[in-house]
């Protein structure tokens, strides 16, 4: 089986929990450590199993706790160098990461975990690097991409690799366009290194939608300029007009942005 937790999914703070019952992960620490904590201990996670901290990139809402978590679990941390120096020089996250517990990784490199098979990849994002995690369980493949920029080709070719995925839906158009934003944060957000929008987002799963794909989550939902059914529906229509019924051919749920969401227990 794998199990998969959202412990935070937005600007407010990121973190997610992936196990195959034999070792697990977790992606980003942005929610503060105290309510990880009471987090994993209502779903009875089983730290023993958490092999090390994978982080995206080096934005605070995805880095804050990370020195933090490394500590209090003993857990080394990987990202690629760019992303560690990031991490170093950015002044909201209060602890650093340990030297020591530093560890370099590669983009489009696989590395282990125990008997998670992990490889990170290219994401366009306005950050030092950002990346997608793959993680590999014998033959299933779930993967985590959030604050995509554009819907590269690396994007789709993820998500043709994928059974379950973790896929940003930051914003509506129409509520980024009409909402209290400056301008300058408007076109940052819709610029190649910002953020998905539902219609991008539902349009990358229609065409890249294979059926091996099992289950979708929608991360990083922005709280003034999306709404979490918004979403939903702007992406079960799209892929309806693809002929794929979410329901029947693939599990659609969008994760909260304060609270923990799950667990999923997914047999393999």
């Amino acid at each position: 089986m794998l199990q998969f937790i959202s412990f935070g999914s937005g600007s407010c703070g990121n973190c997610y929990y992936v196990s195959n019952g034999v070792d697990a992960v977790l992606v980003d620490a942005g929610v503060g450590i105290r309510r990880l904590k009471r987090g994993m201990a209502t779903y009875g996670v089983r730290t023993s199993l958490i092999r090390g901290l994978l982080i995206t990139h080096d934005h605070a809402d995805h880095i804050k706790a990370a020195g933090h978590v490394s500590s209090e679990y003993n857990l080394k941390v990987y990202t690629t160098e760019k992303i560690h120096g990031g991490m170093r020089h950015n002044y909201h996250a209060m602890r650093k990461v340990d030297v020591e517990r530093a560890m370099a990784v590669e983009k489009d490199v696989a590395f282990e975990m125990g008997s998670l098979r992990i490889t990170a990849f290219d994401i366009p994002h306005d950050s030092a690097e950002n990346v997608g995690y793959c993680i590999e369980s014998g033959n299933e493949v779930f993967t985590i991409m959030t604050d995509v920029g554009a819907p590269t080709e690396n994007v789709r070719k993820y998500i043709g690799r994928s059974n379950y995925l973790v896929l940003e839906a930051n914003y509506d158009a129409e509520m980024l366009k009409n909402g209290p934003y400056s301008d300058y944060l408007k076109q940052r957000i819709m610029s190649g290194t910002g953020h998905l929008c539902n219609t991008q987002t539902a349009e990358v799963l229609a065409e890249c939608f294979h059926e091996g794909l099992r289950n979708v989550w929608l991360c990083h939902l922005s709280e003034e300029n999306n709404h979490p059914e918004l979403a939903r529906k702007t992406i079960e229509f799209k892929l309806r007009q693809y002929g794929i019924i979410v329901g029947k051919d693939v599990q659609l749920e969008v994760l909260r942005r304060q609270t923990p969401t799950g667990p999923w227990t997914l047999i393999l």
